[in-house]
């Protein structure tokens, strides 16, 4: 498998996968290839930097931080309120900035509307669920089979990925 960082005509990048590089030249040629943000299949390979990867980074017991609304879970929710300039950078050009603050502004969303459990999480996930416990939107820590188990019983779970502050 293989990595190119692509671009649109209209100037959106974004990453994709490919079995080998015939494999990307043969789906550009058929305009195969197409930008999730706006849908054109005028796309090239866009510069990129070489991966080096110096170890594997320890795998961590827990899932840092999870989230389980009432409401039906159909991607990320949107903040209803932007969170403060202090709480939230300004993104830097480049999408994985961009992604940093949406991630950033999504917990400060959820710090401020939603309870934190800790460690009880799926506990509480699993009360709300059949009712022992009233619905509400809940936020807290749960080893990866706790997740994994919550999310194969059907109750709605969205792991929040680690920033690149959690790591320091």
């Amino acid at each position: 498998m293989i990595r190119y960082a692509l671009a649109c005509d209209r100037g959106h990048g974004f990453d994709a996968w490919f079995g080998s590089s015939l494999s990307y030249d043969e789906q550009a040629e058929a305009h195969a290839i197409t930008c999730p943000a706006c849908g054109s299949a005028a796309v090239r390979k866009a510069p990129m930097a070489p991966n080096i990867v110096r170890g594997l980074p320890a795998p961590k017991a827990l899932v840092p931080e999870a989230l389980v609304s009432e409401a039906p879970v159909s991607g990320f929710p949107v903040p209803d309120a932007p969170a403060s300039e202090a709480e939230v950078p300004a993104p830097a050009a480049g999408p994985r900035r961009q992604t940093y603050g949406l991630l950033r502004e999504l917990r400060a969303h959820l710090k401020a509307h939603a309870d934190y459990v800790g460690p009880r999480f799926a506990e509480e996930a699993r009360k709300m669920h059949f009712g022992e416990a009233p619905a509400r939107s809940i936020y807290g820590e749960a080893t990866r089979d706790e997740a994994r188990d919550l999310a194969d019983d059907g109750i709605p779970v969205c792991p929040l990925p680690p920033l690149p502050e959690d790591q320091n």
